[in-house]
């Protein structure tokens, strides 16, 4: 048979008689192989399943009692089903949700119904009969035949979508380029700069911002437009494929692409992005793009862009200088605060800047080993602040940025978000403990320093540190006074003294004799002039008045300071 000439399918499948020239198995074997490749060449899925209907006959004691195809979610019955039973077999075979099962066909003792399974998907059903149970070389046979069924609808099926979506692309095509012409055929190139111009002086004059921009653009173009701060964070997007979430921009891939685009002599194309930077009197202000991953723009879409970047200017111009006075303001406020103000202009200054100062307050102190506390350096502490949710007034010193934030910052979110913006891990942050008044802000400002300071001299010297949980680092280092000191006595011993007071006892006493005896309980019993056993009692209700534990190395060590602090500095008074 020569390689043009039509290839036959089997005998059987053709319903002509055929002579035994070989033993029956082998001769069912070569019509499978014949069969198999009619199959594959068939591009018609019906004439599939019909080809295979035909050949179940001639592999063994079967017949087709009915087959099915996979269309829209449904099982589309072959014209060559049965009618005795269809309705009946159709239900049994929908219940198989795709799986392999058993029906039942009255007067065949064997009924199966058979997935034509593809790669992704069953493509339908063949549901086959037999009088007598079949052989396992005759199971085995027809096996092979809903295999190779199967796989040449799954050949079919992809060559069918395939077909669709050339059709459906070229339709796409031929539409856009109608479009294309009657753009072309309509609007003139000076009809097609006046509009622009137009257009964005329009959106100049109505004050529309950095969206409206963008949606002219996009408008006059086709193409998503979208709007970048010089840091490389989106301001603004229109028309489709918006990422999200927006990718975080990397400041040094940021610094090179904005030197590549700086050295064009107008729109640069970086990668799949046509781009021109936003300036007034030589300063970057912004990026203004165009998403062009098939290279379409050309140069009245330059046009466009360059057009939109002069109406643009202005705006961001005027956004960056209402910033500027925002931020100055709120640096005036804090300024003021860490070095104490008056109360009641401190509260009427933060509601003129739309800070709530009425909240309980951290401070904050930011340093990073590598970074000067410049401003730039202030704009990036001040951006992850925002990042991870925090409310704060911003202002900075010689050697680090300071937060006056109104909630308490999460344990590690602010030092990660700035290890990212950095870039570096190097920094420390020290956190005071909570502030309720705007007077004490500036004894809080000392707390963030020592927690900073504390941090700084550890062993892991980069992180945050909160200062109400320093414990005895809180009364050691310079600058300690009498009112700190009473602050720690209070946290450890608190509870204690105000017992004594109550029931005239004497537990602060007891507690102070136990540490200067080194624990011993005789000694301390005897100084006490107490039995062994009254001194247990004692030392148990401790534990359970002050909920702290005395077999603890840090509960032991901040209490028996805060019981020295208590005699020595504060002369036993409550």
């Amino acid at each position: 048979m020569s390689r043009d000439s039509p290839r036959r399918a089997p005998a059987a499948a053709r319903g002509e008689p055929h002579r035994p020239a070989q033993p029956p198995a082998d001769r069912a074997l070569y019509e499978l192989t014949l069969l198999s490749h009619t199959l594959f060449d068939t591009p018609d899925e019906s004439e599939i399943l019909r080809l295979a209907m035909d050949y179940i006959a001639g592999i063994g004691p079967y017949s087709a009692e009915a087959g099915y195809l996979e269309a829209d979610g449904d099982l589309v019955p072959s014209p060559r089903n049965r009618r005795d039973h269809a309705s009946t077999v159709g239900r049994m075979v929908r219940e198989l949700a795709g799986r392999d099962g058993p029906v039942a066909v009255p007067g065949r003792p064997w009924a199966q119904a058979l997935g034509l399974r593809g790669l992704e998907r069953v493509h339908g059903y063949l549901v086959v009969t037999s009088r007598s149970r079949p052989t396992e070389g005759q199971q085995s046979l027809l096996a092979a035949l809903v295999r190779h069924t199967a796989a040449a609808l799954s050949v079919a099926f992809a060559h069918r979508r395939r077909r669709e979506e050339a059709l459906e692309l070229h339709r796409l095509r031929e539409e856009r380029a109608a479009l294309q012409r009657q753009l072309i055929a309509v609007v003139a190139e000076l009809a097609y700069r006046r509009a622009v111009h137009a257009l964005m002086a329009d959106v100049a004059a109505a004050g529309g911002g950095e969206q409206a921009v963008t949606r002219g653009l996009h408008g006059l173009t086709g193409l998503p437009a979208l709007v970048e701060d010089r840091f490389g964070r989106l301001r603004a997007w229109t028309g489709p494929s918006r990422p999200d979430p927006y990718p975080e921009p990397d400041p040094v891939h940021q610094d090179e692409l904005l030197n590549a685009v700086a050295r064009g002599a107008g729109p640069t194309r970086i990668k799949d992005r046509l781009i021109t930077l936003v300036r007034q009197h030589g300063e970057i202000l912004g990026m203004l793009a165009l998403v062009d991953p098939r290279g379409e723009a050309d140069k009245h879409t330059v046009l466009a862009l360059e057009q939109a970047a002069t109406s643009l200017a202005p705006e961001l111009a005027h956004l960056r200088n209402l910033a500027e006075v925002e931020l100055r303001l709120h640096r005036e406020l804090a300024d003021d605060l860490l070095a104490g103000t008056d109360e009641t202009s401190a509260y009427a200054r933060s509601e003129a800047v739309g800070h709530d100062l009425h909240r309980s307050h951290y401070v904050v102190v930011v340093q990073w080993s590598d970074r000067t506390a410049d401003d730039s350096f202030a704009q990036t502490v001040g951006r992850a602040a925002s990042a991870v949710g925090m409310r704060s007034l911003l202002t900075r010193r010689a050697e680090h940025v300071v937060l006056i934030a109104d909630d308490r910052p999460h344990a590690r979110a602010l030092y990660e978000a700035l290890t990212v913006e950095t870039g570096t891990p190097s920094g420390s942050i020290g956190v005071s403990a909570s502030c309720d008044s705007p007077n004490d802000i500036p004894q809080h400002y000392q707390e963030a320093e020592r927690a900073r300071e504390v941090r700084r001299h550890s062993h892991k010297r980069y992180g945050m540190t909160f200062f109400d949980e320093l414990g005895l680092y809180r009364i050691l280092g310079p600058g300690n006074d009498y009112r700190e000191l009473e602050a720690f006595v209070h946290e450890w011993l608190g509870q204690l003294i105000d017992y004594d007071a109550r029931h005239h006892a004497a537990m602060v006493e007891t507690l102070a004799r136990y540490f200067d005896c080194g624990g011993n309980y005789d000694e301390t019993a005897a100084s006490l002039a107490i039995h062994r056993s009254t001194l247990r009692y004692r030392l148990q209700r401790i534990r359970d008045i002050s909920g702290n534990d005395l077999a603890n190395v840090e509960d032991r060590l901040n209490l028996q300071v805060a019981t020295r602090v208590w005699k020595i500095v504060l002369g036993g008074s409550g």
